[in-house]
């Protein structure tokens, strides 16, 4: 990766990064810099110079004055921009995948995929950016005759705000139909993981990106209000938590500007003893302990019929029990490290509480040194934990663990499993395992659920919308409802 310099700062492998401005990469802030911690193995491996609010100022200026000529650039020129950005983030997989690793410890073949997606919905939305098409109203006898129509604009500068865990995704679902729709863009990415960000907008201004479009903001809580405040950010578009998600609502009370929020999740696989159960185990298993428990989407939940309760619980247990645990650059690797140690901490705190109404059928401490590689024996590893006989208003059935963590409950009827399944503050995803359509039809229209899967995931292909609801947020991201997110409709009237 390409670095910028700062003699003062710690080395590492993954060097230093920090703020981009209009087309420059700052060699200092009003801030200062932080450490990078790769939490595989507790070392610092490189240097973060963090943005404050006089680097957001200067970013939404700069991305202001360059958003007229980015809107005026014809749609089939700025399809070709973002095409040029998928070719390069495709040849360049291997390297956005190891920086992935080494920043957030994900899985090496996991960091790899995300790459992928977040090249393929550059692809998508590159598509859409030359077909953005408003409508033509009927008109109305009784009315002043005439011409009516809509136009669907941008915003102008749309501020974004990234989480940590695997933000390259969220570059795509949300930086790619930002750019098309012709907004421009100032991101906060997150200081635990801005090095993949930081290479993607290098990537970007490779393909052709004007310089004052894109603006990259590394830093925490301070330059995030900033940024929702700011009277000349059109929208907001946020991942990450319903804590933080409720300070920007607030902050974003003073411009009444619109936000996008994608929030947690308690995804569940309800299933039936019809169904294929080594199918729903092994995708239930895959899911949950993906990133090491530390999703959104993931099916943290499994809700079994009694009738194969039993079966599951054992069946799940050993599929958990195999996962490779270790070094995640190798690529053998299943499940890799938690974030940090207060993350670590918590988890097993989450755990212990559990305990107390649930049984624990494999994992429940933190991974012993002595049984990971020499290179990793002081990262932040939790074993892959399956817990049984969950009691449904624990925190543990109800509440985001954001860990490796899998709860089992059994349920005896339809009802009791989709009563289960909507029974937590949030309704992002739910999976249904059943070869009965009849069941499909009464069960799926039931589950609060802003995405429903029957008998296994779709892997989010760019063209599905995704978004949840209740506490799961509003808005969505993917497909062409994600792309009218960054847009705004004006209405005009010719009169003839």
């Amino acid at each position: 990766m390409t670095t910028r310099s700062d003699p003062s700062a710690p080395t590492g492998e993954l060097g230093v990064t920090g703020p981009l401005v209009d087309g420059t990469w700052l060699d200092k802030t009003s801030v200062g810099a932080t450490d990078h911690v790769n939490p595989a193995t507790a070392l610092v491996n490189g240097s973060v110079l963090l943005s404050g609010p006089q680097e957001v100022d200067d970013a939404v200026a700069a991305a202001k004055a360059a958003h007229p000529q980015w809107r005026a650039l014809s749609p089939d020129r700025r399809r070709r921009i973002l095409q040029r950005v998928e070719e390069l983030m495709l040849a360049r997989v291997p390297e956005l995948g190891r920086l992935t690793t080494l920043e957030i410890g994900a899985p090496i073949t996991m960091s790899s995929a995300l790459a992928h997606l977040c090249a393929g919905w550059f692809g998508y939305y590159a598509g859409w950016a030359d077909k953005i098409e408003g409508a033509t109203i009927p008109p109305s006898p009784v009315l002043v005759p005439g011409l009516d129509y809509t136009v669907p604009e941008p915003y102008g500068v749309v501020g974004i705000i990234l989480t940590w865990n695997g933000p390259i995704m969220s570059v795509g679902m949300k930086i790619a139909p930002a750019l098309a729709a012709g907004n421009c863009v100032v991101v906060k990415s997150p200081d635990l993981a801005p090095f993949t960000v930081a290479r993607f907008a290098e990537i970007a201004l490779e393909a052709g990106l004007p310089p004052g479009v894109l603006h990259l903001l590394p830093g925490g809580p301070e330059a995030g209000e900033r940024l929702v405040r700011h009277p000349d950010v059109g929208m907001i578009s946020f991942t990450g938590g319903i804590p933080t998600a409720q300070k920007i609502l607030d902050s974003a009370r003073h411009t009444l500007k619109p936000v996008l929020l994608e929030l947690g999740g308690k995804t569940a696989s309800v299933v039936f003893p019809d169904a294929d159960l080594d199918q729903a185990v092994t995708s239930t298993v895959r899911s949950c302990f993906s990133l090491s428990g530390q999703g959104c989407n993931l099916t943290t939940r499994l809700l079994v019929h009694r009738d194969a309760y039993e079966r599951v619980v054992e069946a799940a247990a050993g599929a958990a029990a195999s996962l490779g645990v270790g070094d995640p650059s190798a690529p053998a690797t299943a499940l890799g490290p938690v974030i940090g140690s207060a993350a670590r901490d918590r988890i097993l705190g989450v755990i212990e509480r559990a305990a107390d109404s649930g049984r624990i059928v494999v994992g429940g401490r933190a991974v012993a040194p002595s049984t990971l590689p020499p290179q990793v024996r002081d990262g932040y590893f939790v074993e892959p934990t399956v817990i049984a006989d969950v009691d449904p208003d624990s925190e543990v059935a109800r509440h985001e663990v954001f860990g490796p963590v899998l709860s089992i409950l059994p349920f005896d009827t339809e009802e009791e499993a989709v009563t289960l399944a909507n029974a937590t503050p949030y309704g992002l995803g739910a999976v249904l395992y059943t070869r009965d359509v009849s069941r499909v039809q009464r069960v799926v229209p039931r589950f609060q659920a802003g995405t429903v899967h029957v008998n296994g995931a779709s892997g989010q292909p760019p063209g599905a919308p995704f978004g949840g609801y209740k506490h799961s947020g509003h808005g969505r991201e993917g497909g062409k409802e994600g792309l009218y997110e960054f847009l705004q409709t004006k209405n005009v009237f010719i009169r003839a």
